[in-house]
């Protein structure tokens, strides 16, 4: 009681009227931090320029933020974005979208919103969860950027650029703990020079772990626990002034649990305790090296970059429970293999003061392996064997050309198209699955005007179109594959920076078609009912974004982000057609209107220490839940979680004790109506994941 007394008079003073906070974004978009001390630097054009030449809506949040916020993956920074919205019911799922756009339910689905770590595409959402590990930034991109970042981006990107060594020694750690489920991390980075000016070196590593929050009345234990173990590594080579040669490997170790549900009477049974006949651990082991080379071609004064990238994912569970409940009915056991090859190729040239332009190649392979027994254990333990292999090829070739008829203006036209070749083959049961395949050619083009007003404001419009690959159902679906989804956007914004204060804005438009939306049950061929991805309609999608960033004094600061968004399904006769079922509501699943969060930062000098109260808000709004009722919608109420710290500097190091969810407030992470089991022929109720409870602890970090 004396800690959460402290905790919440230190930063009662520190927000000063402004609500308590969770996890905070770097200074908004401007040219300089809040401070006025230093500009920030993205890539988000494949470039390195300011955020106020940037015009893309883009939210760029420090690695030194992240670590005071107590943020370990990009799905828990997602919160610090406008316009971003990820959920996950589990250590290898998470559903992500971008201004309602992008929505991925399920693994099978490709990704709506593309991740990049390092320039390194991933292609699964659940890289989502993965370990954040010595991070410089993270920058989300809005809105479609196919023509620089191709297909999988129509509702924006993600990218996550690890630190980099250099000719300076650098180390750095972190150490925290929490409770009330032993929530600990331990993580560290060294980077330093090998030969001064040719060679250097990274390694950073990091472990965690927590009990979670949910009991399982069952088998004992918990229900979701979580152990990661993560290490990287970076050589950067600068043989010469201008080529520079990078290598960076990295191995993630993820033990958790998937799908934790517990069955509930209604969307406000906030349940810890679920009902499961297993654990139902997953381990996931990630792995991947990834090489890029930068020269300089000087007779065509240009830029060449060549990056190549292998990443390797590895699956085991082998024993979760398929039914959601106490009943022993159904038990499955899977593995699977996934394969990611990639090679990027760009030439970034400049042909006069006035017209730069960037060209490139792309090619990447995917190969994923999965195999499942399923175990009918009230069907006398009969067995089912399945194996599901899916092979994707991508090529691409993109451009941008860009135009400064002087220093006030640009203008940027880019065009890529991108050829898909996906196949699908198996087995069940040991005999031969009917082999599938999908070809698609698609171009996205973006088209963007900038004008800078001065050296502290400028404003822009574009109008983009990306567009997400298709897939594959079951071979006794009514349908084998589904085409992709595609997404145009409209949008206009303007970025103001000046010392002390920093504001961004944007007006946005989508126009989404063949939605990709929530996996429903269709009836099979020759009869009963499979489950099946689908082209669900078209949707309308639109809305406004803000960001900002304030010092009322040089001690003191505040940021924060809103989104206000209507996203609805303007024509569902798709999914009608294929299930013969009809939709309870337009809304769309887990994608809520409105959206911010703020947060207060004061330091209080002691002589050359400091001390810092922080303190934040997040809210998320009300939500449709994951639903097939065809009559009645099942919406999760809003909610709005506080999180709050005090630290302590010293030189290189600081001791902080911190909250979050300070006033233990209940909420969903995921939710499916009993509508789903019982089309299933399972006992049916609703199922539901509960977010985390207040966690209160300790955290030790140093800096040189």
């Amino acid at each position: 009681m004396r800690f959460t007394t402290l905790l919440v008079s230190g930063c009662a003073f520190a927000a000063l009227g402004a609500s308590s906070v969770y996890a905070q974004t770097a200074p908004a978009a401007g040219a300089e931090a809040a401070d006025g001390a230093e500009e920030i630097i993205v890539t988000a054009r494949k470039r390195n320029e300011t955020l106020l030449d940037v015009p893309v809506a883009v939210t760029a949040i420090s690695g030194d933020t992240l670590v005071k916020r107590n943020i370990n993956s990009v799905r828990e920074a997602a919160l610090l974005s406008p316009g971003l919205n990820i959920s996950s019911d589990g250590a290898g799922r998470a559903f992500v979208s971008i201004r309602g756009v992008g929505v991925t339910l399920v693994g099978t689905v490709q990704p709506g919103v593309g991740l990049f770590v390092d320039g390194i595409y991933r292609p699964n959402t659940a890289y989502l969860n993965n370990p954040l590990l010595d991070v410089e930034r993270i920058e989300v991109l809005r809105g479609p950027q196919g023509t620089l970042y191709g297909k999988n981006t129509l509702g924006g990107a993600i990218n996550v650029i690890t630190r980099q060594p250099g000719n300076q020694f650098e180390a750095r750690g972190t150490a925290s703990y929490a409770g009330p489920d032993n929530s600990w991390l331990v993580s560290g980075s060294v980077s330093a020079p090998i030969v001064a000016d040719k060679l250097a070196i990274r390694i950073a590593g990091s472990h965690r772990e927590q009990d979670g929050f949910i009991n399982n009345t069952t088998v004992g234990g918990k229900s979701n626990p979580l152990n990661t173990d993560s290490v990287n590594a970076t050589i950067r080579a600068t043989p010469s002034e201008d080529l520079t040669i990078t290598v960076n490997g990295y191995y993630d170790w993820i033990k958790g649990t998937n799908v934790p549900y517990a069955r509930v009477a209604g969307p406000t049974d906030y349940l810890r305790t679920n009902e499961f006949n297993t654990r139902g651990i997953t381990t996931y082991k990630y792995r991947g090296i990834n090489v890029k080379v930068d020269a300089p071609l000087e007779a065509l004064n240009s830029k060449l970059t060549l990056q190549a990238a292998y990443d390797l994912r590895n699956t085991s569970s082998p024993d979760s429970d398929a039914d959601f409940g106490a009943l022993n009915a159904v038990r499955d056991n899977a593995t699977d293999r996934l394969r990611t090859a990639t090679t990027e190729l760009r030439l970034d040239s400049s042909w006069s003061d006035q017209i730069s332009t960037l060209f490139g190649l792309f090619y990447s392979r995917e190969t994923l392996e999965a195999n499942l027994l399923r175990t009918i254990v009230i069907a006398g333990n009969a067995q089912v064997a399945q194996f599901d292999r899916r092979v994707g090829n991508t090529y691409a070739a993109f451009g941008t050309m860009f135009w400064k008829p002087n220093a006030g203006w640009e203008v940027a036209a880019g065009l890529r198209y991108d050829h898909e070749s996906r196949k699908a083959s198996g087995t069940i049961g040991g005999g031969a699955i009917p082999g599938a395949s999908l070809k698609s050619d698609q171009v996205q083009p973006k088209l963007t005007v900038t004008r800078h007003w001065d050296s502290s404001l400028m404003s822009y419009a574009s109008v983009a179109r990306g567009y997400r690959g298709g897939g594959f159902n079951a071979p006794n679906a009514p349908f084998r594959t589904y085409k992709g989804d595609s997404a145009w956007t409209y949008e206009a914004g303007t970025k103001y920076a000046t010392r002390g204060f920093s504001l961004s804005g944007t007006v946005f438009y989508n126009d989404y078609k063949d939605y990709i939306g929530l996996n429903s049950i269709a009836p099979a061929v020759p009869a009963g009912l499979v489950t099946v991805d689908l082209n669900s309609g078209d949707v309308e999608s639109y809305g406004v974004e803000l960001e900002a960033a304030f010092k009322p004094t040089p001690q003191w600061t505040i940021s924060g982000g809103a989104t206000y968004m209507h996203s609805r399904l303007t024509d569902s006769s798709p999914y009608t057609a294929v299930t013969g079922r009809t939709l309870s509501s337009d809304r769309l699943t887990f994608q809520p209107d409105v959206t911010f969060n703020l947060s207060s930062d004061y330091v209080v000098p002691l002589g050359d220490d400091s001390l810092t109260f922080g303190a934040g808000v997040v809210h998320k709004g009300k939500r449709l839940a994951g639903t097939l009722n065809q009559t009645t919608p099942t919406f999760l109420k809003a909610y709005t979680l506080v999180n709050a710290s005090v630290g302590y500097s010293h030189g290189p190091f600081e001791l902080a004790v911190f909250a979050n969810n300070l006033f233990n407030k209940d909420y969903f992470d995921a939710y499916i109506e009993k509508t789903t089991l019982q089309l299933a022929g399972l006992p049916a109720s609703d199922l539901g994941i509960i977010g985390d409870r207040r966690r209160y602890g300790i955290r030790a970090s140093f800096k040189y």
